[in-house]
């Protein structure tokens, strides 16, 4: 990855110019994950844990401090606190030992060391991102501007979850990334209330809207904490005798509710260290491609982000919210609209209401609208696969940008072979889902530097961000690795205009 900037101001500006940036996944940023032997791999098998243990501790005390040692020596360089995280897993797994067997540190860490792996979270692949203007704008020089990029990355069992890296574009329109972190951090969870509506939404899809569904919503508040949630389910349980087998709501029910959390990060520890790790149920095999948006009102910014949650058989959107990009809330969403993959919101309400872009049907870029930001519509379909290199399906490349032309959407089609293209086109400013204009010919199509990777002949952006006439479009290449293009945004729009 290079870090000088690539624009040239002298040259004449061109509708589309990529940079020099290439991100690669890093093999050695790892994580320091529990791992249980005899559960390790997708092949079901029985725990070995009390026979390791049983292993554990027949060694000498020299055994143990000598192997301590080197553990230690061999891999503290590569985490923050090895020592905390080798406690940590000790803990989850000191029932086994039984309230009489005592152990000093050493043989406690040591055990927490043979039930801990390194996982490489972007061994895989580093793509798919998304650009946002940094919460934190201090320090920059005039014309310059601070960004956060998110990133897919996908790591051993094809296990997706969510990064960062930071920059600057510069006044000159240089791209500048900041050097990512050494040690890797998922974060603590903390506490959420949860929204009884949507929970009340989500389940009737599902189809839980039967007596014993209505007596639990009657029984919790419009806002519920875990506690409340727990009274309310237990009374459920006690009234059994009569009322129907209740058991497959209570499963969803609590389902849902280890769906939805927040994560808090240290402070200390740098953007390009925080890793959104998929923690819920829903997305116990990946969180994939986040379309991040600032979201204003009025003078107030939120950023949210819309992204993929897969459980294996399942996908469905899901809301990430946060101020500062320390402290992320994960909730699900509810609705016709939100279906499938490849959801962005729109930067501010529109007549009062969310608008978020929405591919439902898997193919027809459609437009959707909420209330509240959780519950959405019937999608209305806005754009269809029309010309040769979109005839597959369509979707976005992220949340609109707006424009006084109308929202600029970047846009993906896939066409023969299964090639991705980037397309654009324009939405009408107060009814998105009007289409206003559409470039007939692909905006960016894989050169013979970006066509090779994990799927070939993929670019695919979540989200694009201007600094003044400028576009920075960050765009993954082959599902494998990311590159950077700038836009002409007036040459853009000359592009897009009348016919």
């Amino acid at each position: 990855m290079t870090s000088a900037a690539v624009t040239d101001p002298g040259r004449p500006r061109r509708l589309l110019a990529r940079t020099q940036h290439r991100l690669t996944p890093d093999a050695s940023r790892v994580l320091g994950r529990l791992f249980v032997p005899g559960q390790e791999t997708l092949i079901r098998g029985g725990s070995r844990a009390m026979a390791v243990i049983d292993r554990v501790l027949d060694l000498t005390e020299d055994e143990v401090d000598r192997t301590l040692a080197e553990t230690l020596a061999r891999f503290s360089g590569r985490h923050r606190d090895l020592g905390q995280t080798l406690e940590h897993h000790f803990g989850l797994v000191a029932h086994r030992l039984g309230g009489e067997i005592r152990v000093g540190q050493a043989r406690r860490q040591l055990i927490g060391a043979y039930f801990t792996q390194e996982y490489a979270l972007e061994a895989a692949a580093l793509f798919n991102p998304s650009m946002v203007a940094h919460p934190d704008q201090a320090g920059c020089a005039p014309g310059e501007l601070r960004f956060v990029m998110s990133l897919r990355a996908v790591g051993e069992g094809h296990l997706s979850s969510i990064e960062f890296r930071s920059g600057t574009i510069g006044g000159d329109g240089g791209i500048r990334f900041d050097p990512p972190g050494r040690f890797l951090d998922t974060g603590a969870p903390r506490p959420v209330r949860y929204h009884r509506d949507l929970f009340r939404d989500k389940l009737a899809e599902l189809g839980h809207q039967d007596e014993n569904a209505r007596f639990l919503w009657r029984m919790l508040p419009s806002r519920f904490t875990s506690a409340e949630l727990d009274v309310a389910l237990a009374e459920l349980a006690r009234q059994h005798v009569t009322r129907e087998d209740s058991v497959p709501l209570v499963d969803r029910v609590r389902w849902m509710a280890e769906s939805s959390y927040a994560v808090e990060f240290d402070a200390r520890h740098a953007l390009s260290e925080r890793v959104l790790w998929p923690a819920g149920p829903a997305e116990s095999h990946g969180m994939e491609d986040a379309r991040f948006v600032r979201f204003t009102a009025g003078q107030h910014a939120t950023y949210y982000a819309t992204y993929t949650a897969f459980d294996g058989s399942q996908v469905a959107p899901h809301l990430l919210e946060t101020g500062d990009f320390r402290t992320f809330t994960v909730s699900q969403l509810s609705g016709p609209s939100a279906r499938n993959k490849g959801m962005a919101l729109f930067p501010r309400r529109i007549a009062g209401r969310y608008v978020a872009l929405s591919r439902w049907d898997r193919e027809n870029n459609a437009i959707g609208y909420s209330d509240d930001g959780h519950r959405w519509g019937q999608a209305s379909t806005v754009q269809g696969p029309a010309r040769p290199w979109e005839l597959i399906q369509l979707g976005n490349c992220g949340s609109p940008i707006e424009t006084p032309a109308g929202w600029l959407v970047f846009t993906h089609g896939v066409g023969p072979m299964r090639e991705y293209a980037i397309g654009a086109v324009l939405l009408d400013l107060d009814e998105p889902e009007r289409l206003v204009a559409a470039l007939s010919e692909p905006l960016l199509v894989a050169d013979e530097s970006e066509r090779d990777g994990y799927v070939p002949n993929v670019v695919y952006s979540c989200g694009s961000l201007l600094h003044g006439e400028t576009v920075v479009l960050p765009y993954g290449c082959g599902d494998s690795s990311v590159r950077v293009a700038t836009v002409d945004l007036g040459a853009l729009l000359d592009r897009l205009g009348p016919g």
